[in-house]
């Protein structure tokens, strides 16, 4: 069956998070990232979570609205899905404990050459209804038709590279056997594509592969580590195309490509390679604020 242009519109609730500082600080060491702003509990003010960590209490409303758009997909069309871009709006860093709030939209689904492209826009708020995050999460169905006309989501536009030049950086990250074991107990995102490896080979795959939002966040902790002097709370902004699969063990390399002012701060552009010398992270985007 097609994905539905009609999905557009389609809405998930208010869920709420309990964030606490084990949760935080055990997001932060899956990725390999142990700085004291992270783990060191007798800081004054307490912890911070790591900025990537808002994918950890969207996952429940990721997981609802999946499972909407995916109503009418055959179970080899749903399981053709995987997260193909991301771009997370940090209006705050996470200090925990506290509770916080998501709803999650479709907000655009449209036919891409390999196959159904579909957006879902997620919104978190603290418990006095500030914003904590915003973040467009688009998902690619290969192979699978879209029904309907196609209706293209609205998302803010990216920084783009204005100048081509010689990387600044590059930044080898080793990455474990038990890596995606790890982040998924630690974030509590499961999928068995990344710990089981008999589902793995059902769906085709040549080993268990690293989620893509670890390898995104263990590429966001090194830039902040060279380009933001350690300070997290400078990211504005994260963005990024997920392609080539990260296996288990191995090496990435993360390359940072570029650093140029923006509206409102600067822009550092990367990338992120596999071990085989494939592009896991494309595009790849953090802003800086001033």
């Amino acid at each position: 069956m097609p994905l539905d242009s009609s999905l557009v519109g389609t809405k998930i609730g208010s869920i709420a998070s309990e964030i606490d500082t084990r949760w935080a600080m055990a997001y932060a060491a899956s990725v390999g990232d142990c700085a004291a702003c992270y783990l060191d509990t007798r800081r004054p003010d307490g912890i911070i979570a790591h900025p990537l960590f808002a994918v950890c209490f969207e996952w429940p409303a990721a997981s609802s609205i999946r499972h909407k758009a995916r109503a009418n997909l055959s179970q080899d069309e749903a399981a053709r899905g995987v997260h193909a871009t991301h771009h997370t709006i940090v209006h705050r860093l996470v200090h925990p404990p506290e509770r916080l709030i998501t709803s999650a939209e479709v907000i655009g689904v449209e036919r891409r050459k390999p196959g159904a492209y579909e957006v879902a826009k997620f919104d978190t708020v603290d418990d006095h209804g500030a914003p904590v995050c915003t973040t467009y999460y688009g998902s690619l169905y290969r192979e699978v038709e879209v029904k309907g006309p196609d209706r293209p989501a609205e998302v803010p536009p990216l920084p783009t590279l204005s100048l081509s030049a010689p990387p600044r950086k590059e930044v080898r990250v080793q990455i474990s056997a038990g890596a995606a074991h790890i982040y998924t107990e630690c974030a509590r995102i499961w999928n068995p594509i990344h710990t089981d490896s008999a589902i793995a080979a059902k769906a085709g795959l040549p080993g268990l592969i690293l989620h893509g939002t670890a390898t995104l966040a263990m590429a966001v902790s090194r830039i902040i580590e060279v380009e933001a002097e350690g300070d997290p709370g400078c990211v504005a902004q994260v963005a990024g195309r997920f392609g080539a699969m990260v296996l288990m063990p191995s090496e990435m390399l993360v390359r940072i490509n570029a650093r140029q002012k923006c509206t409102g701060g600067e822009t550092v552009f990367f990338e992120a390679c596999s071990a085989e010398g494939g592009r896991a992270i494309r595009d790849g985007v953090v802003v800086l604020r001033d």
